[in-house]
């Protein structure tokens, strides 16, 4: 039997294959050719449970394709039609709809970050918080027992229990999320120093040594003073004296505090005031970093009672009453005669 086929018909054939895959990989290139961005960088962000038919409509409106279709045949033939992550994505010039799929494929989201600094309080981190970029707010700064509630926490504040340090963030995280990275961050943190902490300390808890961190953290930002004052607190207790310390007795003020420390605030009963209380303070009142954490539960060795602040962002110690009264009077000559800043007997 004689073929049906002629020549004529096979290199028709053999053509028309050729100008398919031609028009395929011109199809191709056009899907690998650099996005029209604007400036230095555009955003795409793709919601919970989107598709790629979805954000093919998206990538039509910031004009990156001609026709949606396309762009789900596109990512179906090679392998992006599932497991594309929501996020907001980043795209920058150069950058091709395959680099974007493939970017979404892994998750490549945008990275944000914020620092939460040594000293504040949660209502100082929440504040923060809310002015963060990208951050949903969901934390009133009017209810502590709402956050330590929250938060799982049997204390009456969340002062002193959100660890400081820099953390990093999706858009559309909350202010919680946060915070509860600080939270087991600083449990971590507090767990490490104090399964090393030095032996003899006046601490029946971690929870105890954390407060001692948070008033060492507020008295000082020298470094090498933060385990000398630690000593000075911790001699303190242990021989039974009050610790007198001006931090905690702001930080019981609370909105009564004007920026101005007096005798009647030092006169003034709070569970706060270890001027007129024995021992420490009910609660952490700031947010204590490692190195205040560490002096607290590693103070230096000595016989210093006393310091006073030289008003030079360091304090001088003593170890007698007659020396402390010298270096106050030396130190203070120029403050309010009824004002102090540092313990006394």
């Amino acid at each position: 039997m004689r073929a049906l086929t002629h020549p004529w018909i096979a290199h028709a054939s053999l053509w028309g294959l050729v100008a398919l895959v031609i028009a395929f990989r011109v199809w191709v290139a056009d899907y690998e050719r650099p996005l029209p961005v604007d400036g230095a960088e555009s955003r795409l962000e793709v919601a919970k449970g989107a598709g790629l038919s979805q954000i093919a409509v998206q990538c039509k409106a910031k004009g990156w394709v001609d026709s949606p279709r396309f762009l789900s045949y596109y990512g179906r033939l090679f392998g992006y039609a599932g497991g594309l992550k929501a996020g907001e994505y980043r795209v920058t010039p150069g950058m091709n709809l395959k680099d974007l799929l493939h970017k979404m494929q892994k998750g490549d989201v945008v990275v944000y970050q914020i620092t939460l600094v040594e000293g504040q309080t949660w209502r100082d981190y929440v504040r923060q918080l809310k002015d963060a970029e990208n951050i949903e707010s969901t934390i009133d700064p009017d209810d502590e027992k709402a956050l330590a509630t929250r938060l799982n926490e049997p204390y009456p504040t969340p002062d002193g229990l959100l660890y400081p340090d820099t953390y990093f963030y999706h858009k559309g995280e909350t202010d919680f999320d946060i915070l509860q990275r600080a939270q087991r961050r600083l449990k971590e943190v507090l767990d490490r120093e104090w399964q090393n902490r030095a032996q003899g300390l006046p601490y029946h808890s971690p929870y105890e040594a954390l407060i001692m961190a948070s008033i060492v953290e507020k008295e000082t930002g020298v470094e090498a003073e933060r385990a000398r004052i630690a000593g000075v607190f911790v001699r303190r207790l242990q021989q039974g004296m009050r610790m007198q310390t001006d931090p905690t007795v702001i930080y019981g003020l609370g909105k009564a505090y004007d920026g101005k420390l007096t005798k009647s605030h030092l006169q003034t009963p709070n569970p706060y005031n270890t001027y007129l209380n024995i021992g420490l303070p009910p609660t952490p009142i700031a947010s204590a970093g490692v190195a205040a954490i560490h002096a607290a539960l590693h103070p230096a060795a000595g016989d210093e009672l006393y310091f006073v602040a030289t008003g030079e962002g360091k304090h001088k110690f003593s170890v007698t009453l007659a020396e402390h009264e010298q270096a106050v009077t030396q130190f203070q000559r120029n403050r309010r005669a009824d004002y102090r800043s540092s313990p006394k007997k």
